[in-house]
């Protein structure tokens, strides 16, 4: 399975690829997002996500525009995966230039794109997974799904814990609503942006002084960050 803050997002003017690799992938346990034009991409928080994989040919702005907008405006260092049906070594140049970090020819295999999207993102994980995390006093145990601040226990539900956990494992780092419901209610159905709301705000109460680091932001989602 996936690490907990990997998200993707596709971007693909042919909507049936884009299905496709969103159901391979979330099956892999990946968060995935999709986009049907650079346009509609670059609308979304794209520094939110831990990999994009962009197609090249698309309407006014191509994919390669969209990776050097990623690269030199938005100055992210975010892996781009480019899949494309130019095949030519001046196209694959072209696509390293602006900063891609690994070239599909289409047609594919949906197993080459998994498991490439794999090894990219391995890249980033470090050997021994974190299991504390420690902010100041407050203490999130991920292994025994305990939090503690100034060595008292602090009782949380099962999603309060797990927003916690998500939001303190990415500091810094906005999380959709989209993506939180997504990592922490999985398959649940009839959920929604709501739900979210109210367990961050319970859970900001419960964590007392530490409740003013979780920042929301409209079109963004979360985050934990202390200054």
């Amino acid at each position: 399975m996936s690490e907990i803050n990997n998200r993707i997002l596709v971007v693909d003017d042919e909507r049936d690829l884009c299905e496709i690799l969103q159901f391979n992938l979330e099956s892999e346990g990946y968060v995935v997002e999709t986009a049907f034009s650079a346009e509609e991409a670059l609308s979304l928080p794209i520094e939110t996500f831990d990999l994009l994989i962009l197609d090249v040919m698309m309407g006014h702005i191509s994919g390669y525009k969209l990776a050097d907008i990623v690269r030199k405006e938005r100055k992210l260092s975010t892996p781009i995966v480019f899949l494309t049906a130019k095949t030519t070594e001046n196209d694959m140049l072209t696509g390293f230039n602006v900063g891609g970090d690994d070239y599909i020819r289409k047609p594919f295999s949906i197993k080459e794109v998994v498991a490439r999207v794999k090894a990219i993102l391995k890249r980033g994980v470090p050997e021994a997974k974190k299991q504390v995390v420690e902010f100041d006093t407050m203490v999130i145990d991920l292994v025994k799904k305990k939090v503690s601040i100034d060595d008292v226990t602090v009782q949380l539900t099962k999603k309060e814990f797990d927003i916690l956990a998500l939001l303190t494992s990415n500091p810094g780092r906005y999380i959709s609503r989209e993506g939180i419901l997504k990592q922490v209610w999985h398959d649940d159905v009839v959920v929604t942006d709501r739900n979210v709301d109210v367990n961050i705000a319970r859970l900001r109460k419960k964590i007392g002084k530490y409740g003013q680091y979780i920042k929301g932001k409209s079109g963004y989602g979360y985050l934990f960050e202390i200054n």
